[in-house]
């Protein structure tokens, strides 16, 4: 660590631009994975399907700033717990996210945020957010290298309470879903898994659940059976399917039976349909901070003023303000409606006219540019200063887990050397931010 000339704690920025004396540890991570899993070779699976998934680094935060991302997530969970905002987004939503049962919540919401030191903005929500497996791993990984930081570094518990939150999750969603006796047979569903950049967490995923009691089979949608008003994978009963699948709607070719299995309540799906519509559709941002829309839809004003601070300006693109936002376009981000992964989302200082018009012939919206924070992974003169967002999971409103994204380019990509998940530290005498 750069040594601090001030008697006084450092500020987070300093923490960020100064501190190295904590280090992701190649050993301990490797025990981990291997303790994880049960197996050997996870370690290795890893490092050849994404090597830059795990930043050298970590990312500290301010309490306060943990604190007022909480505080949003909440002022969101209020709103879009009101009838005529889901009546309202169910309307311009596919038929089935209105259709399909109500009661789950959906797992692994990722609320994202920039935040620095004068910034501050929820950027977007995702409604299968990846990477909470990997950050329980993580976790234990972690090697401080002085004193003056050991503070800072996680309670031997801290992932092992994070576990155990997920596979209770788990059961909720079963609970809540109006399901008789216990969780007995998940099904991780995503296409071609084995091929998927995260398919090592699917690998955590399954053991985890295995060591709850629970039969737990990673498969493509296209092994999946619909029989007797049931879902089957073989001769194996599915009773929820923990949902990794990027077409949102089920509406492709090989997602039929699912689709089906969905309408027809034959097992739990999570994250559904109706969840991506009411809280991952971009155009959502748009009306969460409309002052005009929060006031008719009865939002009281206390939490008004939390949105309104707290989520940049958005607005839909359409021809009426398509040249106001070619102007203005330097200022602004453009996301697809539907887009995940930075998938198609331009900063507008980079768009080029023929971009310009693959984004009004499809559905975008426009946001208000918020900087992410920086994190210096080295005291190298060399070394580059990455770019970092906020990943906050949440279920059911609450914040269960709080990690970082470092990066370089225009948005996450788990690309870039030194780069990727991050721990959050919260302050001086803190253990990552829950």
């Amino acid at each position: 660590m750069t040594p601090f000339s001030a008697p006084a704690a450092p500020t987070i920025q300093v923490l960020n631009k100064g501190c190295f004396c904590i280090s992701l540890d190649s050993d301990a991570l490797r025990g981990a994975l291997e303790s994880e899993i049960g197996e050997p070779g996870l370690f290795e699976l890893l490092q050849a399907r994404c090597p830059t998934i795990f930043a050298a680094r970590p990312v500290f935060v301010s309490r306060q700033h943990v604190a007022r991302m909480a505080e949003v997530v909440a002022a969101v969970e209020s709103v879009i717990a009101l009838p005529a905002y889901q009546e309202m987004v169910l309307a311009r939503s596919p038929a089935i996210a209105a259709q399909q049962p109500v009661n789950a919540r959906g797992v692994f919401m990722g609320y994202d945020f920039h935040v620095t030191e004068t910034g501050f903005g929820l950027i977007e929500i995702n409604s299968n957010a990846g990477g909470a497996m990997l950050n329980a791993v993580l976790a234990r990984a972690q090697r401080a290298c002085c004193i003056e930081v050991e503070g800072l570094m996680p309670l031997p518990d801290v992932a092992d309470r994070l576990e155990a939150d997920i596979v209770a999750m788990f059961r909720r969603e079963w609970a809540l879903a109006g399901r008789g006796g216990a969780l007995e047979r998940i099904a991780i569903v995503d296409e071609n898994p084995p091929q998927q950049y995260l398919y090592p967490e699917f690998l955590l995923f399954r053991q985890l659940f295995r060591r709850h009691g629970i039969h737990t089979v990673i498969v493509d949608p296209g092994e999946l059976a619909l029989r007797d008003g049931r879902l089957w994978h073989g001769d194996l009963g599915i009773d929820l399917v923990y949902n990794r699948l990027t077409d949102f709607a089920l509406g492709a070719p090989g997602n039929a039976v699912l689709r089906e299995a969905c309408l027809r309540d034959a097992a739990v799906l999570t994250p559904s349909p109706r969840t991506h519509a009411l809280y991952a559709d971009k155009r959502n941002l748009a009306l969460l901070g409309d002052a005009a829309q929060l006031q008719a839809l009865g939002v009281p004003q206390a939490t008004r003023e939390v949105l309104l601070a707290g989520i940049p300006p958005t607005e839909i693109v359409v021809p009426a303000n398509a040249e106001r936002l070619w102007r203005e376009r330097r200022r602004l981000f453009f996301k697809p409606v539907a887009g995940y992964g930075s998938r198609a989302a331009y900063r507008g200082d980079k768009l080029t006219r023929r971009v310009w018009q693959d984004i009004l012939a499809g559905e975008f919206v426009a946001q208000a540019l918020v900087a992410p924070g920086e994190r210096a992974v080295s005291g190298e003169a060399a070394s580059p200063v990455l770019k970092f967002d906020l990943r906050n999971y949440v279920y059911d409103g609450r914040v269960q887990w709080v990690a970082a994204r470092l990066y370089q380019g225009q948005a996450t990509n788990f690309r870039t050397p030194g780069g990727g998940f991050a721990p959050v530290y919260a302050g001086l005498g803190e253990t990552p931010a829950l």
